[in-house]
C-alpha cells in the first residue's frame, strides 16, 4: 500500500514539475497565469515569482490582473525579498485603490521597508525611509486593524535611530581619554538629550554627561576648577533627579564624594 502511495506521489510531483517547465517556455499568458497561481497556492513562491515576472509587463488591465499582482507581491514578501515586495505592494495599492486588499497591501508594503532596516551601527537611510512609509500608512488608515503593529514598528525604528545617535554622543566620552576633550563629550550629550527628550537612553546619556564633567573638573586648570566642579555636581543632580535609584548610583556617589572633597579647598 505504501509503495503505491509513493509511486503516486512521485508521479504527481513529476507532473507538477513538467507543467511548470512547460509554462516557463509557453507563449500563452493564460497558461503561465494558471500555473503561477497553482505554484502560489502550493506555497512554491519562488517558482510562482518566475512566472509572474514573465507575465507582469503585459498583464495590467486584464480581468485577473488585480489578483495576479497581489499574489506577485505576496510571493516576494513570503520569500523575504523585501525591496521587491515593498515596491509591488505600493504599486498594487496605487493601481487598485478600491480593492478589498488595498489596506493590507499598504501596510505590508510599509512593513517590507521596515524589514530592510539594518542594525543601528550601520547607515540608517532605510530606517528613515521605513518610518516615513509607516507614518504615511498610519495617517491614511487611522482606524486600521494594523495600526498597533505599525505604531510598534515605528517605535522600534525610532529607538534604533536614537541608539545610533546616543552611541555617537557617548563615543566622545569614550575617546576623551585620548583627546583630553571632555567638553566636546558634554556638548554632544547635551545635544542628544535636547534632540531626544523622551529617549529610553536618557539615563545613560545623563550618566556619561556627569562622568565627562567629573573627569574634566578633576583634571582642570586651577583657575577653572571650582566652576567645573560645581558644573559636575549639577550634572550629578540632574541624573539623580531623573532617577534617584539609577543603576549608576554606586559609581556616581563615589565620584560625588571626590567632587565634594575637591570643593573643600575653595570654602576657606
Amino acid at each position: 500500500m505504501n509503495k503505491i502511495f509513493y509511486i503516486l506521489l512521485i508521479a504527481v510531483t513529476l507532473g507538477s514539475c513538467s507543467s511548470y517547465q512547460k509554462a516557463l517556455k509557453s507563449e500563452d499568458v493564460s497558461v503561465k497565469y494558471d500555473v503561477a497561481s497553482k505554484m502560489y497556492e502550493a506555497e512554491k513562491y519562488t517558482k510562482a515569482i518566475r512566472l509572474f515576472e514573465q507575465i507582469a509587463p503585459t498583464y495590467r488591465g486584464k480581468p485577473a490582473a488585480e489578483k495576479m499582482f497581489y499574489m506577485f507581491a505576496q510571493s516576494y514578501y513570503k520569500t523575504k525579498q523585501y525591496y521587491s515586495a515593498g515596491y509591488q505592494f505600493e504599486s498594487f495599492a496605487s493601481s487598485y485603490p478600491k480593492s478589498e486588499k488595498v489596506e493590507e497591501a499598504a501596510y505590508l508594503g510599509a512593513e517590507s521597508y521596515s524589514n530592510l532596516s539594518p542594525r543601528y551601527s550601520l547607515d540608517q537611510v532605510d530606517t528613515n525611509k521605513a518610518i516615513d512609509k509607516l507614518q504615511n500608512f498610519i495617517n491614511n488608515y487611522p482606524d486600521s486593524p494594523y495600526l498597533s503593529q505599525a505604531n510598534e514598528r515605528v517605535k522600534v525604528l525610532r529607538e534604533k535611530l536614537e541608539k545610533k545617535a546616543f552611541e555617537i554622543a557617548k563615543q566622545y566620552n569614550t575617546i576623551g581619554g585620548y583627546t583630553r576633550d571632555y567638553s566636546a563629550a558634554i556638548k554632544a550629550l547635551d545635544n542628544f538629550i535636547a534632540d531626544y527628550p523622551g529617549t529610553p537612553f536618557k539615563e545613560d546619556a545623563l550618566y556619561y554627561r556627569f562622568d565627562s564633567a567629573y573627569i574634566l573638573a578633576l583634571n582642570s586648570v586651577e583657575n577653572r576648577k571650582k566652576e567645573r566642579l560645581d558644573f559636575a555636581k549639577g550634572a550629578y543632580a540632574s541624573l539623580i533627579k531623573f532617577n534617584e535609584s539609577t543603576k549608576y548610583k554606586s559609581d556616581v556617589d563615589k565620584k560625588l564624594e571626590a567632587i565634594e572633597k575637591e570643593l573643600q579647598q575653595f570654602s576657606n
